[in-house]
């Protein structure tokens, strides 16, 4: 057993786990953070993405103790108190989603692609190029794009 400490959504969690538990994992079933889905447990899909130290990144590529001592966000940080995250409103707005299943991974990995491009102006192709790693078995896509160029400019502020 290993002694893993993490702050996980602004709160401290410490916990001794197996050196072969996924990150996915502890945070789904140690911090009980459900958010996180696992999908093809191959860092293919993109359901399990977090934030780790800024990063976006596949949870499910990761063993735990390899987080000791970060800072992750999961999708249940986004939110503050009752009021979604711009990124999650707009997702809801957009109809930009089906079952679900994909949506904490694209609404994660989305978070850290605006903050990288801090635009209001994101092209289709900007947006699609900035979503390729995530996959989707429902949707055409074209909602979810429609979603990331929505929070884009509630976030950066509508282009004159």
């Amino acid at each position: 057993m290993r002694t893993v400490r993490v702050r996980v959504n602004e709160r401290d969690y410490e916990r001794s786990v197996e050196p072969r538990l996924l990150l996915s994992d502890f945070l789904r079933h140690e911090l009980e953070l459900k958010g996180t889905h696992v999908g093809c447990e191959h860092g293919v899909c993109g359901c399990c993405t977090v934030r780790l130290d800024g990063a976006a990144v596949r949870s499910c590529l990761l063993f735990a103790v390899q987080a000791d001592g970060a800072e992750i966000t999961t999708v249940e940080g986004l939110a503050q108190g009752d009021e979604m995250h711009p990124i999650q409103a707009a997702f809801r707005e957009c109809h930009a989603l089906q079952c679900g299943f994909c949506t904490p991974g694209f609404v994660m990995a989305v978070h850290a692609y605006l903050e990288e491009n801090p635009r209001a102006d994101l092209s289709d192709d900007e947006v699609r190029e900035g979503i390729s790693g995530n996959l989707c078995r429902c949707t055409g896509y074209q909602n979810i794009v429609e979603a990331v160029k929505l929070a884009a400019k509630t976030i950066y502020g509508a282009t004159s």
